[in-house]
């Protein structure tokens, strides 16, 4: 360890006492979900009582969940959309309380095609950033090198445009790391000045020039694993331009980069290190690759999101890190931060109910007139919930269409793990097959065939009768005999399906090959849209659209 990472250590010491402080007291809460959950209810109800929507929905009148329930019906994002479309033109008020005063819109392109635009206020930014505290300081406590060593995370622009009422737009991780007290930004190796360069590509190629001098990275993070895949892949690739502006001080696509964001990294990116780009040199000729575990030797831990779709990825992913150990970030989202993990290498955790309100609906009963609705601390292990927030920023009972499963209890907490987004359901016949059966069925079919399928769609085609497709890109090891295996998988986990496929009412599942590069156009069409972001995207690994296959092959299966 360098001094500069003992002295960062050792000044660390203070913060890191008062984050335990506030895991205790995040440990004690859990002992009493229900009165914490309560008492979480009432403040928020309180918060936003006198908005023009608070009055309106008598929001003072609510004493309790269960006037929550009688009072309030479930709602989704359109039942906010006209007065958050009065809040973007500056009257404040019209969903939020005096006392809660707006930071920013949080983008999100969500399940449809219109962009949300979420409400991030003081008390939200308080809670989400308490809840990452939490999470750290268990990370740093069971990871000691990682406060020693080195950061890598990459951020979104927290301030891409502004609305009409002269309010910022963008991602909320970008404003947490712009708020970040000066020791803790001199833990991470690439600046948050970074997001502000709009074109992805140029953005990770910035990042990876920086990153890749720096050989004390210790602590590997973002939400998505397949964006920490494609940053080790491009590194290989652009070795050669990178390893030269190391040895040289410059920076290769820096005509693409913006005045502001060169003159705040041009010290890191101005410093001559012929001596790292000859150590980088000879690791691509000893290993034949660049590879993260080899350039990034300090390397502790990685926090990815391991839970629902995300998982397809990490095969893929241990193959450039290495088989260290893995903690999910947890389950979050533009509309809040949902569970804390305490636990590496698994993608449950403990809900965080000191930060917002919950509700759950039985899967099996979901969209029926009267579903079931029970509170954190009524759930059952092992059973599958919708679950729904009741937040600071102006939402009372919103379906985030997140379905998780119930897999033990912290205390009187229920633990929880994400499975996949309510949306991602393909329904042909009744079968209702969801995107966590679909990854797990092709990636245990694939697995025992020897093959890696790092990208794959699932989606349905009519026919007679109508059937399975599962898409996959460029020249493929693939066989009848895969698909065989994987349609098997999909009966076993999905008794529906099963069904249907023995009757006959669903033919065999078939595989269509798409043109190289049609994914990545895909991606590319997807992230321009506002509110998407490379960090943020998601690919599908199930889409519910008939059809699907014939449009991206049309759309997408060719250059542009």
């Amino acid at each position: 360890m360098s001094w500069v990472g003992k002295l960062r250590h050792w000044v660390g010491s203070v913060p890191r006492a008062r984050v335990r402080r506030q895991l205790r007291e995040f440990q004690h809460a859990t002992q009493n979900c229900q009165t914490v959950q309560q008492t979480v209810l009432r403040d928020l109800l309180e918060l936003n009582a006198d908005s023009e929507f608070g009055q309106r929905h008598r929001l003072s009148s609510i004493r309790s969940p269960q006037d929550l329930q009688q009072q309030f019906p479930l709602t989704d994002y359109d039942f906010y959309r006209p007065d958050i479309d009065q809040v973007r033109e500056g009257n404040f008020n019209a969903l939020l309380g005096r006392g809660n005063p707006l930071l920013m819109f949080s983008l999100s392109s969500g399940t449809t095609s219109a962009t949300k635009y979420i409400p991030i206020t003081q008390r939200f930014l308080d809670d989400y950033r308490r809840g990452w505290q939490v999470w750290g300081i268990r990370m740093l406590d069971d990871y000691p090198r990682v406060s020693q060593g080195r950061i890598l995370q990459l951020s979104s622009n927290d301030d891409q445009f502004r609305t009409p009422g002269g309010t910022r737009c963008g991602s909320i991780t970008g404003l947490v790391a712009s708020l970040q007290k000066r020791i803790v930004q001199s833990m991470y190796t690439v600046p948050g000045v970074l997001s502000k360069i709009e074109d992805a590509a140029t953005r990770h190629y910035a990042a990876l020039r920086i990153a890749l001098a720096d050989p004390e990275v210790a602590l590997v993070m973002t939400a998505n694993p397949s964006t920490l895949i494609h940053l080790a892949q491009r590194a290989d690739r652009e070795a050669e331009s990178l390893i030269r502006d190391i040895a040289d001080g410059t920076l290769t696509v820096s005509a693409d980069v913006p005045a502001t964001v060169r003159a705040s990294i041009r010290r890191q990116i101005q410093s001559r290190n012929p001596r790292r780009a000859a150590e980088l040199e000879r690791l691509k000729s000893s290993q034949g690759r660049l590879d993260p575990q080899h350039y990034w030797p300090n390397l502790a831990l990685i926090a990815v999101w391991t839970g629902g779709s995300a998982a397809a990825y990490l095969p893929r992913l241990r193959e450039y890190y290495g088989t260290g150990p893995i903690l999910d970030p947890g389950l979050s989202a533009s509309e809040g931060r949902m569970t804390t993990p305490l636990q590496d290498n698994r993608p449950d955790g403990v809900l965080d109910i000191t930060s917002h309100f919950f509700e759950f609906i039985p899967e099996s009963e979901y969209g029926s007139a009267n579903p079931t609705v029970l509170l954190a601390h009524e759930l059952e292990v092992g059973q599958t919930y919708y679950i729904l927030l009741t937040t600071s920023s102006g939402f009372y009972r919103y379906d985030i269409c997140d379905v998780v499963r119930c897999t033990g209890f912290y205390h009187t907490t229920p633990m929880l793990a994400f499975l996949h987004k309510g949306a991602h359901i393909s329904n042909l016949t009744g079968e209702k097959i969801s995107e966590s059966q679909a990854v797990q069925a092709v990636r245990e079919a694939a697995d025992a065939a020897g093959i890696l399928l790092e990208q794959f769609t699932l989606a349905p085609a009519w026919g007679d009768p109508p059937g399975y497709e599962l898409l996959i890109e460029g020249e493929r090891s693939v066989s009848e005999t895969l698909a065989d295996a994987i349609d098997r998988k999909l009966r076993s986990l999905n008794s529906e399906y099963a069904d249907k496929r023995a009757s006959g009412r669903l033919q065999p599942l078939r595989y269509v090959v798409l043109p190289a590069g049609t994914w990545q156009r895909f991606a590319n069409d997807r992230q321009r849209g506002e509110g998407g972001s490379v960090e943020q995207y998601k690919h599908p690994f199930l889409s519910p659209e008939i059809g699907f296959g014939e449009r991206i092959q049309r759309e997408f299966g060719e250059a542009m």
